[in-house]
């Protein structure tokens, strides 16, 4: 009897484990701050003087060109940074004590190519997945695998190659590609 019991407990103790809930994980989405980069266009709101309010594009070299003080390094900085770096140019002889805004007024591009209607460069949106990308560049052609796509993303100084699903989430600069079905 007693064996009878043991190996009954050791038949359902492993189905109870089955049973209990467990909690679901979920990849926690820490992007980090946007960071400009050419082809940006930046709103540089300077408080007390309108004349030096307005949109810049951030340019080849990753500089806009600020009036009075000439090109200030943006690239790779976030909007905050970008306003201290204007406001320390401003500082440093033209006014005391800026008070500078940065927004992004207009983000750089994205691009997409392969077995889509009409690849290209397309305007970012802030919030945009690969399905919305597809749908801006009018949509798959009759060979198009539509199970995902290649991202195709700057990170540091390096390209790197990721394989996604149509809900991720794209950057300004991403270059997609949308892969051809082999059946």
């Amino acid at each position: 009897m007693r064996w009878l019991t043991l190996i009954t407990l050791a038949l359902v103790l492993p189905l109870t484990a089955c049973a209990t809930p467990r909690p679901v994980s979920r990849a926690v989405d820490s992007a980090p701050p946007y960071q400009l980069d050419t082809g940006d266009t930046v709103k540089v709101t300077v408080y007390g003087d309108a004349e030096l309010t307005d949109t810049y594009r951030v340019d080849d070299s990753g500089a806009v060109a600020f009036p009075l003080v000439g090109p200030v390094p943006v690239r790779g900085a976030t909007t905050k940074q970008a306003a201290g770096n204007i406001a320390a140019a401003l500082a440093n002889g033209y006014m005391r004590n800026p008070d500078v805004a940065v927004e992004v007024a207009e983000y750089r591009p994205f691009f997409i190519q392969g077995q889509i209607k009409n690849g290209g460069q397309f305007q970012y949106g802030y919030g945009m997945t690969v399905r919305a990308a597809i749908s801006a560049a009018g949509g798959y052609t009759e060979t198009a695998d539509k199970g995902g796509a290649q991202v195709y993303r700057r990170q540091g100084g390096r390209m790197v190659r990721q394989s996604v699903n149509l809900d991720f989430p794209i950057a300004p600069g991403d270059t997609i590609v949308v892969g051809e079905r082999w059946f």
